[in-house]
């Protein structure tokens, strides 16, 4: 067992013995990424990474990703403070979360490379690999020096000072190249299981979409007459079944707000439920309220910028809401009705019938849900479709969830995995 020391630091502890201690800003130099905005992207030209990237779920902070990258005009090479070299880090300088305080990527390439917006550079001064800082830098142990001193409240703010001012642990150079190689291909190894896993969950999602789509359209019974719909997008129908407009399906309900009403959002996976019992982070909130109406427990409701998502659903709270959203009653089966007009956002329908340029301009609005042609099948069969539905998609989801489990257990070990080698706590095992 080796000697250990005292590090001098609360968030550490004890270190083994001939391991360092340093601050950042006599390792790194720093600097700001480019003064630039989404509307500064383009299609190819001068590589830039900014803090939406860094913040991506792909991101490992060992490397930069090629799916991270964004691009803008060659002309930005002119702001060389703003260049990544070799070993240098590119740091997130805004988080939506607490956990997020911290967030970076590594480059460990020669490749040319910009810090975006909202971007702290850390120039390596001694121009070596700065690999073992780039797990170290993944610890919530280290990250607690960034997390306590970020300021905000919606967003938190992490300045250079704080990065400068924050301590690191420095192993021998050896020792380093040791930790890093072992990290390297247990890290690999874990990584290779999450994909897969999320190849997995994403075929099971695939599922789900293809099975309503299906079923809505097609019904359960496979061995019935069918006729053409008329509509390109249905294509054929059970010969009992008819095309009817929206207008005379539904009904657009306009309630009024209530005192204590609680803010309702429609979400992308179909769910409609007070704000407050999902997080959150990244919404604006309205001061004013113009136009926002009541929604009551069991309303259908299409959200009119993000239905073409998926954003469909029907309200398990008593809330109010913005007018974007479209809040309608049925005497059809409401959830027959929720599913059909899923499918048509999981076949791209409503973003061919968008007037907008960009996805985020499909207005599904009222009138055009009245114009709508909606598969009309008998209540009975209504009610059967939507029992069908339901139990398939319970089954796939508790496999969903399961998967999800797994990812957790991994993304834990993986964390444990590096923390306990960076941290001095394990030695990597002799080859």
């Amino acid at each position: 067992m080796r000697e250990m020391k005292d590090s001098g630091l609360k968030w550490i502890g004890q270190i083994p013995k001939g391991w360092k201690v340093n601050r950042i800003k006599y390792l790194f130099k720093t600097t700001k990424g480019l003064s630039i905005t989404k509307e500064n992207l383009i299609e190819e030209g001068l590589p830039v990474i900014s803090y939406g990237q860094i913040h991506s779920k792909m991101n490992t902070g060992v490397t930069v990703d090629e799916e991270l990258l964004r691009f803008v005009s060659f002309e930005y090479r002119k702001f060389v403070s703003s260049k990544m070299e070799k070993f240098d880090f590119a740091f997130a300088d805004t988080s939506e979360d607490y956990e997020g305080c911290g967030n970076c990527v590594y480059k460990r390439t020669d490749d040319e490379l910009y810090g975006g917006y909202h971007v702290v550079i850390l120039k390596s001064i001694k121009k070596e690999d700065n690999r073992y800082f780039a797990y170290l830098f993944q610890t919530d142990v280290w990250r607690e020096q960034i997390r306590t001193k970020a300021s905000g409240v919606k967003v938190f703010s992490v300045t250079q000072k704080i990065i400068n001012e924050a301590s690191v642990i420095i192993p021998p150079a050896t020792m380093q190249t040791r930790i890093t190689t072992f990290l390297d291909a247990k890290c690999a190894e874990i990584d290779a299981l999450t994909a897969d896993i999320h190849t997995q969950i994403d075929t099971l999602e695939q599922y789900k979409r293809s099975v309503i789509t299906e079923i809505v359209t097609k019904g359960l019974n496979l061995d019935v007459e069918m006729k053409h719909s008329g509509i390109e997008w249905i294509g054929e129908i059970p010969s009992t079944w008819n095309i009817i407009r929206g207008k005379y399906l539904l009904k657009y309900l306009q309630k009024p707000v209530k005192e204590d009403d609680g803010v309702i959002t429609c979400f992308r996976d179909g769910e409609v439920t007070l704000r407050s019992n999902r997080r959150e982070d990244g919404f604006t909130m309205s001061d004013k309220e113009i136009g926002y109406q009541g929604i009551d427990v069991g309303d259908l409701v299409v959200h009119g910028m993000d239905g073409f998502a998926g954003a469909i659903g029907i309200s398990d709270s008593r809330g109010k809401a913005s007018p974007v959203l479209n809040v309608m009653d049925t005497e059809q089966n409401k959830r027959y009705i929720m599913y059909y007009l899923r499918s048509m956002a999981y076949s791209d329908v409503f973003v061919a019938l968008a007037t907008g340029i960009r996805v985020r301009s499909c207005d599904l609005r009222w009138n055009k849900l009245a114009d709508l042609p909606y598969p009309v099948p008998t209540i009975d069969e209504q009610n059967a479709i939507v029992e069908y539905i339901d139990a398939t998609l319970e089954k796939t989801d508790a496999v969903i969830s399961e998967k999800k489990s797994q990812l957790e257990t991994l993304d834990e070990y993986k964390k444990s995995l590096i923390y306990e080698y960076v941290t001095g706590k394990k030695e990597v095992p002799a080859i």
